[in-house]
């Protein structure tokens, strides 16, 4: 049964301000920039602790690896860190367990048909989503096991790397396909486009972004280009200050036709390592029933993923990389001491505090409620403000209820609007959680209640490329060149409404994982020995 006896008489509520860090409180830091009176406060007056969430202390392969909202998710709820996608798959490659089971059913499947290996996915080395390397990998293994036919499809990131720094993976992969294209081997790219307008869509905002993607990779139908490269520079070229995200998508084209469509008897496979944005596509390519789009014809092809990226769903049904295995969350624990709770957030960031928090589980717990906030189907930086008010008016009337002891909440503004690079949009988006966190802070308070505010990992917090020496760097014009990419920054933890005599510790290696410790300790529950260990001090 819940504990009614913790440090806590009313109900706690985690926040998790999506994309606002601690920055260098300059002038490419929109969470400075912005009017910030409530994180002021709570900075000056509440007990506060600054939390590691990049590299390792969320599980990446290093501590030059920008953290993310998946993996930050996953220790905010986990408790623990968790080897996360790309040190997994960086793991598979080194012990070659990664060339076993679906990778040897799609190589012979390739061999027997006659019809290409597609290789789909993020053309980045920003290893959020997916890694250049892993990609190569692929390639090089297919070549040495004599994979006659190659096809890739090259989604554009400009998001978590430099907004305009696609040619420099297209030049990196024009140069290893053709390589490759040696002794009666044809490697090359079938399709493309921004990741922001085809294919990469999540928690079905905009199904017409996969259907896009779905008439160029799979049916060969869009607007035609010789190479990879007359592409980018040629849509630039059509639209100046375009971001990589954005690009149009596009089929490349010889003598007229696509140079690969999808057809019978071909292999697919996904080489994205993060789930949110591959779940739909493979849908697309699994699922017989399939009503989100009219897709025509589905070829009859070997479809893999480079993880399951939804282990209740089993989508994809093959895949390279197993997903780590995350047991005994902060839910699960909750749940089966019979603690109420409830988690809430807008459609952008509603599948991170359910499936993410929750170990990468799709379904809910019991006495567990979610709420989903439908997001707005526009340009984030037009509506900087996204749902964080609507938000905010839904969790407050569900806590008046008296139904719930813990409750956590995703405002998605920070990170959204970041990562459009408008750094006055970002501005707004800060403010506009400010704005709303005042009001819950109120509320929570009223009720006698507490709250964890903090985040999964900065965005915000820098809005402008550096250079190597720190400084803040500047394009045509003399305007601020944008980042659109995430910080390595920490994110902040505040104790709200604490009892008194209860603080935050500081610890230079504190991270999001020790945050669910925190929590059970606050509500008086056992804290497993396994967990990192809770931030409080008496």
């Amino acid at each position: 049964m819940a504990n009614e006896s913790g440090l806590v008489k009313g109900p706690l509520v985690c926040v998790v301000m999506d994309g606002v860090g601690i920055g260098r409180k300059d002038e490419g830091d929109a969470v400075h920039l912005a009017h910030t009176p409530v994180l002021d406060q709570l900075g000056q007056r509440c007990p506060t602790v600054a939390l590691r969430a990049h590299g390792t202390a969320v599980g990446l392969p290093s501590d030059d690896d920008m953290g993310n909202s998946e993996v930050g998710h996953n220790a905010l709820g986990a408790g623990r860190v968790f080897d996360q996608g790309a040190k997994l798959v960086n793991g598979a490659i080194a012990s070659g367990r990664i060339w076993e089971g679906p990778w040897r059913e799609c190589v012979a499947r390739v061999k027997s048909s006659g019809q290409p290996l597609h290789l789909l996915g993020l053309l980045s080395d920003g290893n959020v989503h997916a890694h250049i390397a892993h990609l190569f990998a692929l390639l090089e293994r297919a070549a040495a096991e004599e994979v006659r036919q190659v096809r890739v499809h090259a989604l554009l990131d400009g998001r978590d790397v430099p907004e305009t720094s696609a040619l420099e993976y297209v030049e990196q992969l024009e140069a290893k396909l053709a390589a490759l294209s040696v002794g009666g081997r044809r490697y090359c790219v079938a399709s493309g486009g921004g990741r922001m307008k085809v294919t990469m869509d999540r928690y079905e905002a905009d199904w017409p972004m996969v259907a896009r993607g779905w008439q160029l990779h799979v049916r060969g139908e869009g607007r035609g280009f010789p190479s990879l490269r007359a592409a980018v520079e040629t849509l630039r070229a059509e639209d100046p200050g375009v971001s990589d995200q954005n690009l149009p998508g596009f089929v490349i084209t010889e003598g007229g036709a696509p140079t690969g469509r999808i057809e019978d008897g071909a292999a697919v496979i996904l080489f994205n390592f993060r789930g949110d944005r591959a779940i739909e596509i493979c849908r697309a390519f699994e699922d017989a029933r399939f009503t989100a789009f009219e897709r025509g014809p589905r070829p009859d092809v070997l479809f893999a993923g480079m993880m399951q990226y939804d282990g209740d769903l089993k989508l994809p049904a093959r895949f390279l990389v197993a997903p780590p295995e995350i047991e005994g969350t902060l839910s699960e624990r909750l749940a089966a001491r019979g603690v109420p709770q409830l988690a809430i957030s807008e459609t952008q960031k509603y599948g991170h505090v359910t499936y993410f928090w929750n170990g990468n589980r799709s379904e809910r717990l019991s006495g567990e409620s979610w709420i989903e906030i439908p997001s707005d189907a526009l340009p984030f930086d037009e509506r900087p403000w996204m749902k964080a008010a609507e938000i905010t008016d839904r969790l407050i009337a569900e806590l008046r209820t008296g139904r719930y002891r813990f409750a956590r909440v995703n405002y998605a503004n920070g990170d959204m609007v970041g990562h459009t690079g408008v750094l006055d949009a970002a501005r707004v988006a800060v403010e506009a959680v400010d704005l709303s966190l005042g009001r819950l802070v109120r509320a929570v308070t009223a009720l006698d209640g507490a709250l964890l505010v903090t985040a999964d990992h900065g965005n915000a917090d820098e809005m402008v490329e550096r250079d190597k020496k720190g400084n803040l760097q500047r394009g045509e014009g003399g305007r601020f060149k944008p980042k659109t990419s995430h910080s390595l920054n920490r994110v902040p933890c505040h104790l709200v409404g604490a009892p008194a005599g209860v603080g935050l510790r500081s610890d230079e290696e504190a991270g999001l994982a020790n945050v669910a410790a925190t929590v059970l300790d606050l509500l008086g529950e056992p804290v497993p020995a396994a967990y990192e260990r809770s931030l409080l001090v008496r």
